[in-house]
């Protein structure tokens, strides 16, 4: 990897001085059983080219044929998107070449896409609402992945070999592009995480691709320009391609306002470009010259025919949308009673659907938010895994909580019990039997630990004799150690004062 030497401005500078002007187009990887024009499996993990087949790699004298699902899709997507839906729309010919696009050539759509003129309105933070307007939303295939060999930061520059894997090749995307975004001023770094954001719970929640960023079924490619403050022109814009995460978009938008403001400064200008993110040093470094689309060669696919459209298989789509994210979450908020905070804090830690699982599976609102916020997400981040990863289903939690409720397990035992699920021990009713974790209920054992804790500890039953019925917490401490935590502590309460005579 190249050194970075690029100077920037602190980010106050950059914006006390320019505007930016944002752009993204996100990729969305559909989950078709299949590929975009072929009948090979559109999975993830095969083996290195084993879904493939002669259409994937562009051998002479195959056809493709379209994926009907993949299209039920993009007309799905668009319609939530808020675009209009195309009456006829066909493919073209991207003509670039690049070892892991076989064909040559990417077969995409131009200047019919399926969707277009729509908007998305983004909610930041603070509750703030900021309409980002769709230019289109089309219908392409991916290229393969290449994996370069022999050289320190994994990139082709300094690789001295470089393998290719097909399985990818051909499968479905929607490419979504935003008209210019302008007016976000300081909040665009914020802007763009929450976009990406959204794209990504929509599609999810569509149930149309697997939405997983590191896997990069969704990825962005970031625009930027900046134009002095008062300007009403453009600037040349840069494009960080392939960012796989909201919090990278976030960062590749800042670096790059800080970077490019620094080049106008000093009197240079800006180059149109790709550019690479380098999550490791949260920079940008130069790619390519940035091509214009009279560069591709576009032209009209002639092994394809046109898709036609029409009300009825619109409105028949229209019918099967899921309720919006957005509205989703509204609801649920006032249906759990959440504050505007708790909420969001709930949204930020990635765990709204498993709370909302939990909450269906009979749960507590209060219950689902206290596990899934507080033992289950540090367990994650102690395993260095995503929540969804860890092993802790919604039905662990309502299990765990009705052995609360049954006085089997108290809460300090409930940690334990998540831990061993987490660990793949079983279920939390199979862990406290094979454990022997349940309370100590039994009086005879908690009277013989509460008489040695009374008579350990003279002085705090002096002060309960005394009325101070606090200190009852200094004897149940002993008793809890004395049973590994497991006795009851109400019973234990409610034994020490039968013991020493006092009442509420």
């Amino acid at each position: 990897m190249a050194a970075v030497t690029d100077e920037v401005l602190t980010f106050d500078e950059a914006m006390a001085a320019y505007e930016p002007v944002l752009g993204f187009e996100v990729h969305v990887e559909l989950n078709t059983k299949t590929k975009m024009f072929s009948s090979a499996p559109n999975g993830f993990g095969a083996e290195p080219n084993t879904s493939v087949t002669p259409v994937d790699l562009g051998l002479p004298g195959v056809l493709p044929v379209v994926n009907g699902t993949a299209v039920d899709y993009s007309i799905k997507l668009g319609l939530a998107l808020n675009c209009q839906i195309a009456e006829v729309c066909g493919f073209a010919r991207k003509n670039y070449f690049y070892p892991d696009t076989p064909k040559n050539f990417q077969t995409s759509q131009y200047d019919d896409p399926i969707a277009y003129d729509g908007w998305l309105d983004v909610e930041l933070e603070d509750g703030t609402v900021f309409r980002v307007e769709i230019e289109r939303a089309h219908m392409e295939e991916d290229a393969g992945k290449l994996t370069h060999q022999g050289g320190a930061s994994g990139r082709i520059q300094d690789a001295a070999s470089s393998l290719v894997d097909y399985n990818r090749a051909g499968v479905p995307l929607v490419e979504i592009v935003t008209k210019p975004i302008t007016g976000a001023g300081e909040r665009a770094p914020e802007l763009a995480r929450a976009y990406v954001t959204q794209i990504r719970d929509i599609v999810k929640n569509l149930g149309i691709s697997d939405a997983r960023m590191e896997r990069g079924n969704v990825r962005c490619d970031a625009n930027v320009s900046l134009m002095p403050r008062g300007a009403t022109v453009f600037g040349t814009r840069t494009e960080t391609k392939n960012v796989n995460s909201t919090r990278a978009v976030a960062h590749a938008v800042t670096f790059e306002i800080q970077r490019q403001a620094a080049v106008l400064q000093a009197g240079g200008s800006i180059t149109q470009e790709t550019r690479h993110w380098q999550e490791a040093t949260r920079t940008t470094t130069s790619g390519r010259p940035k091509s214009d689309a009279d560069d591709y060669r576009y032209f009209p696919e002639p092994d394809l025919v046109p898709i036609h459209t029409d009300a009825e298989w619109i409105e028949r789509l229209r019918a099967e949308l899921p309720e919006p994210p957005a509205e989703r979450r509204k609801r649920l908020k006032a249906d759990w009673g959440f504050s505007d905070e708790e909420f969001r804090d709930v949204v930020n830690a990635g765990v709204l659907d498993e709370i909302a699982a939990t909450i269906e599976a009979g749960a507590s609102a209060a219950a689902a938010r206290k596990w899934w916020m507080g033992e289950i997400a540090r367990l994650a981040n102690l395993a260095e895994k995503d929540i969804a990863e860890l092993g802790v289903t919604p039905a662990d939690v309502v299990e765990v909580e009705a052995l609360i409720a049954a006085k089997t397990i108290n809460d300090k035992i409930a940690k334990q019990v998540l831990g061993f699920v987490a660990e793949g021990e079983g279920s939390p009713s199979a862990i406290v039997e094979a454990r022997s974790l349940a309370v100590v209920s039994d009086d005879g054992a908690l009277n013989t630990a509460v008489d040695a804790a009374i008579a350990e500890n003279p002085g705090v039953v002096d002060k309960i004799k005394a009325g101070k019925l606090q200190a009852i917490g200094a004897l149940i401490g002993p008793v809890m150690k004395a049973t590994r935590g497991q006795a009851d502590a109400a019973r234990v309460r409610e034994i020490v004062m039968e013991r020493l005579g006092v009442t509420e």
